[in-house]
């Protein structure tokens, strides 16, 4: 750190040689991330609020009011209009806020959750940050969750079960409706991560897509994680906690007497309201129609790219339920097809389990970006 500053011009161009090190969304060049290129109204809606402290809701009121609304929109949108939560992070803080809510309210000595071997690895840290013990429950032959293997883990110290609506290798939605007969009947705390699901499966539906249900329309489901960065277009990071009742929030809530709010039940304390008011600008300017848009749009581009991967002499892995396309070659491994595809300029991750590359079909890739994309892979193999 320099004495003296820099003009702002100079550390503008100075910030420009970093950026360009980036890879950028627009370029249809990322194809294994759930994030996308942020809609322009969310964009300006962040700016608008970059003031705004929602830890410390009473200095900006008007904020504290967009977040109520947001909870109720995306209550109306996941099935419960009268629901209770945060506009957060992300997703991995919302899994942890759920885990912590079932597990205070539980209240047993050597608290367990059970969770898909699918599930995001974000499990993984809420089990060591609140120290539960983590059951990891088999998945079926189509990578669902496998209800037998739930129901063989279950224990007196179970606090919760979780189900993943839009797996995160795969895209698959796990059995929700079982889990929620199974928790009601057994008074166990059902977590829904929706953080990629939340967002297109019921737009989907609304659309005629024959889709499961997996929101607060069943009953034994006691909270859901939305993130609006992802299939909602807001600007990172922004993610949503949804709990069916207020005791889930004020089994977290600690006091804080400094604030002009007397308890907090958020991980984090200073929490932009930024994202906030994306999520409200972006959920009033599109409407439901507009996305169900952007959710019949990657659907469709998504089953063009898998019929052009079949058409290739490439294997899918599984046919695709929501906008994920996993597949892999034949001939060579997917650690030397994830190669190739990077020396061609494409960034693609792999799922673990099976092993397979993933490609996202999210809102910034294009018809043009896919037929690039086949035209490179119908190459690969003889390169």
């Amino acid at each position: 750190m320099e004495d003296k500053g820099i003009p702002k011009e100079q550390i503008y161009q100075m910030l420009r040689k970093y950026k360009e090190k980036d890879l950028t969304h627009r370029s249809g060049r990322i194809l294994g991330s759930m994030c996308t290129c942020p809609h322009p109204v969310g964009v300006k809606a962040y700016a608008m609020f970059l003031e705004s402290n929602l830890g410390d809701p009473g200095l900006f009121p008007g904020t504290k009011a967009l977040e109520d609304e947001v909870i109720t929109m995306l209550g109306q949108l996941l099935g419960k209009e009268d629901v209770y939560g945060h506009i957060i992070t992300g997703g991995t803080e919302a899994n942890l806020m759920a885990m912590r809510a079932a597990r205070n309210l539980k209240n047993v000595e050597n608290p367990e959750i059970i969770v898909p071997k699918s599930a995001h690895f974000s499990f993984k840290k809420a089990a060591d940050m609140l120290c539960l013990d983590l059951k990891m429950a088999e998945l079926d032959d189509d990578y669902r969750l496998d209800i037998s293997s739930v129901e063989d883990l279950i224990c007196d110290n179970t606090v919760a079960i979780v189900g993943v609506a839009g797996t995160t290798e795969l895209g698959k939605i796990d059995p929700i409706e079982d889990l929620s007969r199974i928790c009601q009947e057994q008074d166990i705390h059902l977590h829904v991560d929706a953080a990629f699901g939340g967002y297109i499966i019921p737009f989907l539906k609304e659309s005629g897509y024959d889709l499961p249900e997996f929101d607060f329309k069943l009953p034994g489901v006691s909270s859901i994680t939305i993130d609006p960065h992802k299939m909602g277009l807001a600007p990172i990071p922004t993610g949503g906690i949804l709990f069916r009742e207020r005791k889930h929030l004020e089994a977290m809530a600690i006091e804080t007497p400094y604030l002009t709010e007397d308890l907090q039940s958020t991980v984090v304390g200073t929490r932009t309201g930024a994202a906030t008011a994306a999520t409200w600008a972006l959920l009033k300017h599109l409407g439901r129609e507009g996305y169900r848009e952007v959710a019949t749009s990657c659907m469709d581009i998504t089953h063009k790219l898998a019929e052009g991967i079949k058409e290739a002499g490439f294997e899918l892995v599984t046919e695709p339920e929501l906008n994920i396309v996993p597949f892999r070659s034949p001939e060579i491994t997917v650690e030397e097809l994830a190669q190739r595809l990077e020396d061609k300029g494409w960034a693609v991750s792999l799922a673990t389990y099976p092993r397979s590359i993933r490609v996202i079909v999210m809102p910034h890739l294009k018809a043009e970006h896919i037929n690039d994309f086949l035209k490179d892979l119908e190459t690969i193999t003889g390169d």
